[in-house]
């Protein structure tokens, strides 16, 4: 389904376009100079997940991360699972490009897959 393009819809597009890695509601709450309504960024970002912009990321600390599909896929669709950094320095979560090749039992079949590596990026380890 084609989706009317707002100022709200593109403000958080461009937010993200702009970063390098993903980020939580409150990191874009904090970044987006305009007032915006909790419920509807957390629309607009589950909207562009729906639509395969972006990719939701449960980090290791439970909580959701968003990250625009520029990187890890085509930018207009989201389309392999990949597995993720969190940095416990500078708690950036990063999207690496390797995409996962997981063989699971007879019968079993992947929908998702959601895979957070942690530990010490490389601008935090100079």
């Amino acid at each position: 389904m084609k989706r009317r393009n707002t100022p709200t819809k593109q403000a958080v597009l461009d937010l993200f376009d702009s970063c390098s890695s993903a980020l939580n509601q409150e990191q874009i709450e904090t970044q987006l100079q305009e007032k915006m309504d909790r419920a509807t960024i957390y629309r607009i970002l589950n909207n562009f997940c729906e639509d395969g912009v972006m990719h939701k990321v449960i980090g290791d600390d439970g909580i959701n991360y968003f990250a625009l599909c520029k990187t890890c896929c085509e930018h207009t669709k989201h389309h392999h699972d990949h597995f993720h950094f969190r940095c416990t320095r500078c708690n950036q979560l990063i999207c690496l490009n390797e995409e996962i090749k997981i063989n699971l039992p007879e019968g079993f079949s992947m929908k998702d897959c959601n895979c957070v590596i942690t530990g010490t990026c490389p601008d935090c380890q100079k």
